[in-house]
């Protein structure tokens, strides 16, 4: 591809980007292909010979594009958000074009300062203390398992990456039952073994850890000759949105010497805001805290935000140094690599600078309290429908619910066939829970375009298909 094609085909790309955003409300949400159909039409090995980007774009949209589904829909209303507001695509597009390696302060010294700079733009936006610093991860799963890491080092005297783990104490790590799973994949590849994962009871309207039951822990670990190393605390979880009392967490792991890790990989946009800090009320004495603007913010994905208030004991667990990464003659300069486990590093913090300026932190705070506003309403609208029970109440944007079939031991099989038939209808798409034990329904608004039509519509296909489900049933 010479440069003129180059920029014929950046352009066209770019138009049909516009385009596919206007047009994506006519779509069905989630992709309807079946297993295998894709992969039935793509060729079993690649051609020997160039083929015309014509015919390459064209497959794209034949063949590719209906088996996406389509994440910036404004009626996505499943899983968190993986929102990219279009001034972040369009830094994503010089950030491709550039294809720069940002690894060391010398691959690119305007990636490292613009990366440190904008970190603290979102420090003072989300009210943390100047103490802390930070570094963009790729998702929250690589923060963790990097505050992961950290604790196993510090517990260890930091022996762990040169000695190993064989001969060691067991380890052991508190978290409740509400956090997302990239917990355990990192005590997994820390090697701390699930088995030292130790889930503490939760309850309360948040469900969160019962501070008792974590002390109480924590004693017994010590008792039995066991070495607690750190606990990771929740704001938002996945499920329902599990939030922790993360004032009486760090106190507890304050008095026992332990390092604390708070996940609030999709609620922490929300802190913008300070009418919902009470929901991390404390946080500002956590060891580190991650957060992701690709969530709800409206970044791209990727850009996870990892806050750190001792940076020395990060780069003391992540960094090494062959004479090859070395600047030589600069000091003070910041490496990022050596922050994060992979030393390989896209220029992330990009997309954040075109994107606070574009929109403004007023903007993007008024757009997450629309959310939270629009998703308390529906919750509302839904529980004077009758049939209907919230079980979860809005935890921010974030509620459960659950239709009552005519037949109550069926409850679970009908909530799974409601919450099939209204994705198969493709005008919304939500995802589905369980609740001590029982199947819900999970709604969260956050897609950076949507309206409270959407939400609107939300309401209108839930109760058209669960009134139809119900008829249907009693014939």
């Amino acid at each position: 591809m010479d440069s003129e094609e180059f920029r014929d085909w950046s352009r066209r790309a770019a138009d049909w980007g516009v385009d596919y955003r206007a047009s994506l409300r006519d779509k069905p949400v989630r992709s309807k292909v079946q297993p295998g159909e894709t992969g039935s039409r793509i060729a079993l090995s690649a051609p020997e010979a160039p083929e015309p980007m014509e015919d390459i774009f064209a497959d794209f949209e034949r063949d590719i594009v209906p088996g996406m589904t389509h994440w910036q829909h404004p009626r996505f209303f499943a899983y968190f958000p993986a929102n990219a507001a279009p001034v972040s695509v369009v830094a994503e597009y010089l950030v491709s074009a550039m294809a720069a390696q940002c690894m060391l302060w010398q691959t690119s010294p305007a990636a490292t300062e613009l990366e440190t700079k904008v970190i603290d733009w979102l420090r003072q936006a989300l009210g943390l203390p100047e103490d802390f610093s930070g570094v963009i991860q790729d998702s929250a799963s690589s923060a963790t398992l990097s505050a992961v890491l950290v604790m196993r080092e510090r517990a260890l005297q930091w022996t762990g990456n040169r000695e190993g783990l064989s001969g060691q104490p067991r380890l052991r790590i508190y978290c409740s039952d509400q956090v997302h799973t990239s917990i355990d994949r990192a005590i997994w590849v820390a090697g701390i073994g699930e088995e030292n994962l130790v889930r503490i009871p939760t309850g309360g309207r948040w469900r969160s850890m019962v501070p008792a039951a974590l002390e109480e822990a924590i004693e017994a670990d010590r008792t039995a000759g066991f070495m607690p190393a750190g606990v990771i605390a929740s704001v938002g979880g996945t499920s329902v949105g599990g939030t922790d009392d993360i004032a009486a967490v760090i106190d507890i792991a304050r008095r026992n010497g332990l390092y604390v890790h708070v996940d609030a990989a999709w609620a922490g946009s929300a802190m913008i805001c300070p009418e919902y800090r009470h929901f991390w009320f404390g946080v500002e004495y956590a060891d580190s805290v991650v957060f992701n603007p690709h969530k709800w913010l409206g970044a791209q994905f990727d850009c996870s935000i990892h806050f750190i208030r001792d940076p020395e004991s990060l780069v003391r667990t992540l960094a090494i140094r062959p004479e090859y990464l070395k600047t030589h003659g600069k000091d003070g300069i910041i490496n990022y690599s050596e922050w994060t486990v992979p030393l390989g590093r896209r220029f992330r913090a990009l997309k954040l600078w075109f994107l606070l300026r574009a929109h403004g932190l007023e903007a993007l705070r008024q757009m997450i309290r629309n959310h939270v506003r629009w998703s308390e309403n529906l919750a509302s609208r839904l529980a004077e429908v009758p049939g209907f029970e919230i079980v979860t109440e809005p935890m921010l944007s974030l509620f459960s619910f659950r239709h009552q079939p005519c037949d109550e031991t069926r409850a679970d099989e009908h909530n799974l066939a409601l919450v099939n038939a209204i994705n198969d209808d493709g005008r919304i798409y939500l995802t589905q829970t369980r609740v001590d034990g029982r199947l819900a329904i999970r709604f969260q608004t956050g897609q950076f375009e949507v309206t409270e039509a959407d939400v609107d519509t939300a309401f209108d296909v839930i109760a058209e298909i669960a009134a139809r489900i119900t008829a249907d049933a009693t014939r």
